[in-house]
């Protein structure tokens, strides 16, 4: 199985190659640039320290930018279940958007088309987990908020890429913004953490919970970003644990 895509290599990536069974990860970000011209130019620039191996175009076109055999400078500081460093372990999807300081808008439905033909052919090539295809602000919370709420991952979910809960909606509704005890936000936590995010050690943290929090709702609660753990949210991240067991 093969993929067509233009070439616009980026001199931005490791020289060493890695064996394909390190691949564990696809990581989807978007641009957050006001013009695609410009994110495709840093992307490939000399020396501006950032890369993916893939570019969708707002037409739905997608770019090699870096060869999957290398490792290319999309994630940062990341952390996931037992790995960090992300970069390592896995393929980077930029997809054109200018994200949330320009005027965040949907994803083209061309661009999704994209998503979900590039998808398919890396997960089969690579034995991709679907716990393991990630957003950046999955893996990097404190420091980034994209792909951003309005990535269809419950739409990819019910086409086999990543995963959903399997709550049913309205009933979820009826929790929203329910209150919840102290030793229930223990328990949500600690199943973001079976879940994959970042552990997190002491309670005192309040700024990092809070944007672990929203990074979660951004991937499973969609409609409301706020940063509060709510009933909601508890019942979701529970769903989401077990269905991890």
């Amino acid at each position: 199985m093969s993929i067509d895509t233009t070439l616009n290599y980026s001199p931005n990536f490791d020289l060493k190659k890695r064996k394909n069974k390190v691949i564990k990860f696809i990581i989807f970000h978007y641009t957050g640039m006001k013009k695609e011209s410009d994110s495709i130019n840093k992307l490939i620039k000399f020396n501006s320290k950032v890369s993916s191996h893939y570019f969708i175009k707002k037409n739905g076109e997608i770019l090699t930018l870096v060869p999957e055999t290398y490792i290319a400078w999309h994630a940062g500081v990341s952390h996931w279940k037992k790995f960090k460093s992300i970069n390592k372990y896995s393929i980077g999807i930029e997809i054109s958007n200018s994200g949330h300081d320009y005027n965040y808008t949907k994803f083209t439905s061309e661009q999704i088309k994209s998503v979900l033909k590039l998808s398919k052919y890396l997960i089969k090539k690579y034995k991709i987990k679907y716990n393991f295809i990630l957003g950046h602000s999955d893996i990097s919370p404190e420091r980034k908020i994209d792909p951003g709420e309005k990535f269809p991952w419950q739409y990819l979910s019910e086409r086999n890429i990543g995963y959903w809960h399997t709550l049913n909606k309205k009933t979820l509704l009826k929790l929203r913004n329910q209150k919840i005890s102290k030793l229930d936000k223990s328990y949500f936590l600690r199943n973001l953490s079976k879940i994959g995010y970042k552990k997190i050690l002491t309670k005192k943290h309040n700024k990092l919970i809070n944007m672990l929090t929203s990074a979660f709702q951004r991937r499973f609660r969609q409609e409301l970003i706020n940063g509060i753990i709510d009933k909601e949210c508890l019942v979701i991240s529970k769903n989401l644990a077990n269905k991890l067991k």
